[in-house]
């Protein structure tokens, strides 16, 4: 009896529980972490630290060990005993050497990575308002260049990564979502989903992706649930207003009317009545009077007396408006996470009509079934309303006289304000309903899998990606517009739908003995996408409310039209990666794709890539180097593919002709392309070598990357004799190169005990095009201007040195004998060209090399300060030495006397030091205008200036909040670049070769919101 009962008590004794309390604080500034994750180690007990980083558990033996976790510090474990007490401090772990980066098909340290990769983390994504995530990238990633003209709403930026490759099969990245790559755009997701962005830039990092590698890869990761913890709820929204940043200088009514009489005055028309020309600065009139501009428009007659001067950029432009919520929820346990989003965007432009609006609901669900089955789907699903995609009323307002009357006498819109009939009022283009351009697009995007543990270190995984596409536009352009000029409305409708899937099967193997550590990952893959397209356009709609909703009611039918597009790739790869002692790195990787694109003898390519890497850091003779903390080297070689071919480019494609048979229209159909069964990828292949460092415990990291890429095989038209019936044949043909360098820096600046830390992050990007071989080998292709050692994009034409002065009117002669009608004698007061070869003779010989739209270098650099319990920070991008084209200086500076323009220094007798020629009424155009359409694109922008402030957590309990930030930030306050002083531009950033004159004025954005965690 006594033995049972000793046995008793002993029993009861090991059940008891035994609580223990404590705090846990960071090394750093001794304060409490909360969200500690502390966990009885073998179990599946524990719990989390409050606010403070106070904890309770209870623990039910002495033998028991409790571990200590959170993200951004080293776990610790601590035996419990016999203690009722356990404090804890955690370290800071270096982020340089355990920071998790995104690699494609799985995840690596940052310390073992061989490939030149670059993350923006959700952090960097959330510091300022964006529209999509391509703004996310600009300035903050060495070697990507992100570009976006103007701020229509609803515009996707252009991003390119070390360059231009390629003349006909694009330079856009892939995109991959969720280990899913896309074929349609990335610019359909919320900002606010995203966990982190890795850009691969070089051979050995792309090569997993093969034939869609060579112009980079984009990965983007969504957020995931919490896998302990309890369920938070964070509400992200912001609203704000939109000003113009600058809008374009023009003549007002006074300066527009001496213009136009400097135009007929240069042309011996402006006389007064004595029949002499009235001189420079002085008005006659009678002279007036001879001027159809002038005194032959009642209208402008009217003005002139009034003294009127109408901006209609001020009377079309208006503040436009943003907001943006963001809903998440965010949780999970062991073996359940899940996180669940919505949310809501919408920009209101500065111009009536243009708008864009996207809702948007995520869920992203994973769960395991048990310890050796898990299953997980992320699902997105978006909707989309754009406006005014393809419209710009803003250019119609350049052209229009000034001294005309906008409004008619009752306060209606008058249509033609001045007796000129090209010139239409541009307030007559955002009249509601009289130009409709909609766009309407639904997008449901999956990424489910199935991962299975087949042993230890061994798992299987399948990947399926269904990407659904639905897309309506429509048009309508009324009677009452610039286009129809009381003519019948038109109207059309295109609806496209897509539909694209991806089907993964991969196979992971990490196996560590000793000190040496295998990963392999094997896949297969297939890609398959169904495009189709149906298009109507008609005239005469009865009912100009009907726009487009019924085409059927139209008295003519301009065209019908219909297409299909399906591609398929398929796929198989293999990657090794293998580090000794986290010293000695080495990954291998191969791929072989197989695309319908391409012809039947060159379906297949393969794509392998090599890469080392060398922790030099790792070294024992280092390791008491305190101040150390990493120091890697890195070489790679790898080649990959871009199959930017259209689909069924390499058939031989029909066009239909039409004839006469027999006295009757008929129809046929005749050979338009000839086919070349062995057009194959483009292939580039990068040299990188690489260098990563971090000193002083994190407080000085980055990398240094060298690279050169040569792209071969490019798709190119090679000449043909026009005898076969055929001009060109796509051929693989030509070589480009890009070489560079790219610096990315982030220090820790300053970091006191008393709350104040400034933090820098800091990045450089140096890259050559260069043209290497066209078609005929390495000579010039001058019609197409393509130049070998020039970048794939040049600017050759003549080169403007001045404008020809009054003293040199007999030299002019020879330059200008067809200017008959120049009072002041043959080619005064017009553009001096460069005599390149001195032959006395200005032609196509004389044209020069002006430059490039490939900028000399490009930087970005963020500081960061915070003090307590406010912070602020500031974005600064610059894009230094390209050349950029005006299409205002080029369609909108005539200096005929008849349009209103730019507001340039233009030549007369009295002002001959001008920069622009003198106006001419009997001119379309100056004679060599295109001399005045270069620019030095040139810029420095003031990204982002964002304040915010973060309440404590008793204040934000009050409220019922874990967390409560409020914040305001002004986008773009300010551009600086001559383009602007000097030549009265606008935003000289832009996405193609010029700054397009019908481009939506670029705005500065005020916002206010708050970031909320419940």
């Amino acid at each position: 009896m006594c033995a049972v009962l000793t046995f008793m008590l002993l029993s009861f004794t090991g059940l008891a529980q035994q609580a223990i309390t404590g705090k846990v604080t960071s090394s750093e500034d001794g304060q409490g972490v909360p969200g500690v994750s502390v966990m009885i180690k073998g179990t599946n007990k524990g719990t989390t630290t409050d606010a403070n980083g106070s904890y309770k558990i209870n623990s039910s033996s002495a033998k028991d060990v409790l571990s200590f976790s959170a993200i951004g510090y080293t776990t610790t474990e601590v035996a419990v005993g016999s203690k009722n007490t356990i404090n804890v401090v955690l370290n800071v772990e270096n982020q340089a050497l355990s920071e998790v980066v995104v690699v494609g098909y799985g995840t690596q340290k940052k310390s073992q990575l061989t490939g030149a990769i670059s993350q923006v983390s959700a952090k960097q994504i959330s510091e300022m308002p964006i529209t999509n995530l391509g703004q996310a990238l600009q300035g903050r990633t060495a070697g990507v260049d992100v570009s976006q003209s103007g701020s229509k709403p609803g515009q996707t930026a252009k991003i390119l990564i070390r360059g231009r490759r390629s003349f006909n099969a694009g330079n856009d990245p892939l995109y991959v979502v969720d280990g899913i790559p896309l074929s349609a755009g990335y610019e359909d997701f919320n900002p606010n989903d995203v966990q982190s962005m890795e850009v691969l830039k070089d051979a050995t990092a792309t090569a997993i992706y093969g034939a869609r590698g060579a112009n980079g890869v984009v990965l983007i990761t969504t957020k995931r649930g919490a896998v302990k913890g309890k369920t938070t709820v964070t509400y992200d929204m912001y609203v704000g207003q939109s000003q113009v940043l600058n809008k374009l200088r023009l003549f007002n009514g006074t300066e527009f009317a001496e213009y136009v009489r400097e135009a007929y005055r240069a042309t011996g028309i402006y006389k007064n009545a004595a029949g002499a020309i009235v001189p420079t600065g002085q008005s006659d009139p009678v002279a007036d009077s001879k001027v159809a501009v002038l005194g032959g428009d009642p209208n402008v007659v009217e003005g002139l007396a009034q003294g009127r001067s109408t901006d209609y950029q001020d009377l079309l432009l208006k503040n436009g408006f943003q907001q943006n919520h963001s809903i998440g929820i965010q949780g999970g346990n062991d073996r359940t996470q899940f996180y669940i989003s919505a949310g809501y965007y919408v920009d209101k432009g500065v111009t009536e009509g243009l708008d864009y609006s996207r809702y948007s609901l995520r869920a992203n669900i994973d769960h395991e079934i048990n310890k050796w089955l898990k299953v997980g789907i992320s699902s997105y699903m978006m909707f989309s309303d754009r406006n005014g995609e393809n419209l710009n009323p803003y250019s119609f307002t350049i052209q229009q006289n000034p001294l005309g009357a906008p409004y008619k006498a009752d306060g209606s819109i008058n249509f033609t304000p001045t007796n000129d009939a090209l010139l239409t009022n541009p307030l007559a283009e955002i009249v509601p309903g009289a130009q409709v351009d909609n766009t309407k697009k639904y997008r449901i995007f999956n990424s489910i899998y199935t991962e299975v543990k087949l042993m230890e270190g061994l798992k299987y995984r399948v990947n399926f990606g269904p990407d659904f596409t639905l897309s309506r536009w429509g048009r309508f352009i009324g009677a009452q517009t610039n286009a129809r000029k009381g003519g019948d409305p038109q109207a059309s409708t295109q609806s496209n739908f897509g539909f694209n899937w991806t089907l993964e099967n991969i196979i992971n193997y990490s196996k560590t003995v000793q000190k040496h550590n295998l990963n392999v990952t094997l896949l297969h893959s297939i890609q398959r996408d169904r495009y189709e397209n149906y298009a109507a356009n008609v005239q005469g709609i009865p009912a100009e409310t009907q726009q487009f909703y019924n085409l059927g009611n139209a008295s003519s039918v301009l065209g019908v039209g219909s297409n299909l597009t399906e591609w398929t790739i398929n796929s198989l790869m293999a990657r090794v990666n293998y580090d000794y002692n986290d010293k000695f790195l080495v990954t291998l990787t191969m791929r072989r794709d197989g695309s319908s694109r391409f012809g039947v003898n060159s379906k297949y390519g393969n794509f392998p890539g090599v890469a080392v890497g060398y922790n030099i850091s790792n070294e024992p003779f280092l390791k008491s180097v305190q101040w150390l903390d990493l120091l890697k080297v890195r070489a790679g070689w790898g080649s990959v593919g871009n199959q930017g071919v259209s689909p069924y480019q390499t058939q031989g494609l029909l066009n239909r002709t039409a004839y006469a048979w027999d006295n009757t229209a008929a129809f046929g159909y005749r050979p338009n392309t000839i086919g070349n069964p062995d057009l194959r990828w483009e292939t580039s292949a990068t040299k990188n070598i690489g260098f990563d460092f971090s000193f002083l415990k994190g407080r000085v990291q980055g990398s240094l990357e060298l690279y050169q890429t040569n792209t071969t095989d490019l798709l190119l038209s090679d000449q043909l004799p026009g005898s076969i019936g055929f001009s060109a044949v796509t051929k693989n043909v030509g070589e480009t190169r890009n070489r560079g360098i790219e610096l990315s820096v982030s220090t820790v600046n300053v970091d006191t005990k008393g709350g104040f830390k400034w933090t820098t992050d800091f990045q450089f990007t140096k890259n050559q095009e260069a043209i290497v071989s066209l078609y005929n080998g390495a000579k010039d292709d001058i019609g197409n201007k393509w130049f070998i050692g020039q970048p794939l994009n040049s600017f050759f034409d003549y080169k403007k040195v001045g404008i020809w002065q009054v003293s040199e009117a007999e030299q002019a002669k020879k330059y200008y004998p067809g200017d008959n009608a120049n009072a002041l004698g043959a080619g005064v007061g017009q553009i001096k060209v460069q005599d390149t070869n001195g032959d006395g003779v200005i032609n196509a010989d004389d044209r020069v090399l002006l430059g490039s739209d490939v900028p000399t270098f490009q930087a970005g650099i963020t500081n960061r300060f915070s003090y307590k319990n406010f912070d602020i920070s500031f974005f600064l991008f610059g894009r230094f030495g390209q050349m950029i084209v005006s299409g205002f200086h080029q369609d909108n500076n005539a200096l005929a006397g008849r349009y209103q323009q730019i507001k340039v220094d233009y030549w007369t007798p009295n002002n001959p030091n001008a920069e622009f020629p003198r106006p001419f009424s009997n001119q379309e155009f100056p004679q060599y205008r295109q001399t005045l359409i270069y620019f030095d694109g040139s810029f420095i922008k003031m990204r982002n200036i964002n304040f915010g402030y973060t309440f404590n957590s008793t204040v934000a309990k009050k409220f019922g909040m874990e967390s409560l930030r409020l914040f305001s930030s002004i986008q773009q306050p300010f551009i600086w670049s001559s383009f602007i002083s000097k030549y009265n531009g606008v935003d000289p950033e832009t996405s193609g070769t010029s700054v397009n004159n019908g481009v939506t004025p670029s705005t500065r954005v005020f916002t206010v919101g708050i970031n909320a965690k419940f």
